[in-house]
């Protein structure tokens, strides 16, 4: 089922405070002339940003709504990428994200819904696989 798609950028200024705020010192992080010294054509984005882009998509949790999940019982169970290039700063992402599994564990109490994202290029090649599973803990109904 697929979740949508969206097309984002990361921002150099962005990059530069996530640089900042975890603390990455390594100039290629924050200055221009580093990164292209170092062979990229901006500043790279770090590995784990583009998961944090992902969930500035319009309707973030709408899939889950519409999937009939209460948002107040959510856990964040997993999370796994498969890069295949490194992204740089300003370039078209565009994001296509489709659950892949939804199954339950625990007699029902616990439904697990596992979400896989591509991040394609500009060119349609492929620049990330982002994968997490969400857990809704199903409350039992007073009988």
């Amino acid at each position: 089922m697929s979740t949508g798609t969206f097309e984002t950028v990361a921002e150099r200024g962005r990059l530069r405070f996530f640089a900042e705020v975890i603390g990455d010192a390594d100039p290629i992080r924050t200055d221009l002339a580093a990164a292209r010294a170092a062979g990229y054509d901006d500043l790279p984005v770090p590995p784990t940003f583009l998961m944090g882009l992902d969930a500035e998509r319009p309707d973030g949790f709408g899939y889950l709504t519409e999937m009939g999940v209460d948002l107040r019982h959510v856990l964040h169970g997993t999370q796994a990428f498969d890069y295949h290039r490194v992204a740089v700063a300003n370039e078209p992402l565009t994001y296509r994200s489709r659950i892949d599994d939804v199954f339950e564990k625990s007699g029902g109490a616990l439904q697990f819904i596992v979400r896989t994202v591509e991040v394609r290029d500009a060119a349609d090649a492929p620049v990330a696989d982002l994968r997490s599973t969400i857990i809704e803990r199903r409350p039992r109904s007073a009988a």
